[in-house]
């Protein structure tokens, strides 16, 4: 690579750049730049000289970035978002975000229980904003904002990370969601002994052990699970017809049910509460967009959920 200095770089390489790496796909970038595809494999083709390196691999799935890429992506993308906070300075109170992406991170049963508000809230606040839903849990949730991936993030059980700045939404708690054919007419709750005895759907990250298991281990009682699935979505298509149980976070269970027909009932052990906390990565904080987005999260966590 020739020695270079940015009086001869055209910026708008980095543009380019981005949506590329966002896209996973040279047509897909073009679209989203407004340009031809001919012009983004131009582009591609300067952005290698430029920085000697491949930068994106032609795969069965796309584009796929090399190491100098993913190392290049926070850096650029930072710079980028320098100079979109700089214009909305210019005009802060601008009517609409056309062209603009902020990328939430929040675990499946927060989208599911909030997802449409958060639409609705967000749209309200800046028009023609897209907000990117990206799945996220609290083991890798600090990493994804640090590299970038992710602009904001809402998660049970709070951020460890000093570099990340916190809000807390609220508290959570833990529901049982059954199929209503399964219980006894007018039955409105299910005893610890009934509890045990049915087969038990787990939601986990990891697919083994969840908080209900440590509860029942504090009993000296342990449980059957029957199945276990990463995403709260599947859960009616899992339970109904069934006799088995699902305990989860409350906010996700009368979402759940309110729109399948499941019957959320109390859980019989005692399990602690949580906190609900929305982070961002605090030299991002005063991002006149960003700060649009983290009030409209926060007047979608009223607690209890409202029934909409």
């Amino acid at each position: 690579m020739s020695q270079m200095n940015i009086a001869q770089v055209d910026l708008n390489l980095l543009k380019a750049f981005e949506a590329l790496h966002d896209e996973s796909s040279a047509s897909r970038a073009a679209l989203r730049l407004g340009v031809t595809q001919s012009a983004v494999s131009a582009a591609l083709r300067r952005l290698r000289e430029l920085y000697g390196d491949p930068l994106f691999v032609r795969t069965g799935r796309g584009l796929a970035p090399t190491l100098r890429a993913n190392q290049l992506k926070p850096v650029i993308s930072e710079a980028l978002d320098r100079c979109r906070q700089s214009l909305a300075m210019v005009d802060p109170h601008g009517s609409e975000y056309q062209g603009r992406s902020v990328a939430l991170g929040l675990s499946d049963d927060f989208e599911v229980a909030y997802g449409r508000r958060l639409i609705e809230e967000i749209a309200r606040r800046a028009p023609k904003l897209r907000v990117i839903f990206r799945q996220t849990h609290s083991q890798i949730v600090a990493n994804a904002l640090l590299d970038r991936t992710l602009d904001l993030a809402i998660t049970a059980g709070g951020f460890a990370e000093r570099r990340l700045s916190r809000q807390v939404l609220g508290e959570g708690d833990y529901q049982c969601l059954v199929d209503p054919g399964s219980l006894e007419p007018g039955q409105q709750v299910i005893g610890l002994d009934e509890f045990v005895e049915r087969e038990h759907v787990l939601v986990s990250s990891g697919g083994f052990i969840g908080i209900t298991d440590e509860g029942l281990a504090a009993l000296g009682l342990s449980r059957q699970v029957c199945a276990s699935t990463t995403h709260f979505a599947a859960l009616p298509f899992l339970l109904k017809g069934s006799h088995a149980v699902a305990t989860i976070p409350g906010h996700a269970a009368q979402a759940i049910a309110r729109m399948t027909g499941l019957r959320v009932l109390p859980c019989p052990l005692a399990l602690p509460r949580y906190p609900v906390e929305l982070g961002w990565r605090t030299q991002a904080q005063l991002d006149p967009l960003l700060l649009k987005v983290r009030e409209a999260v926060v007047a979608c966590f009223t607690w209890p959920p409202s029934i909409d």
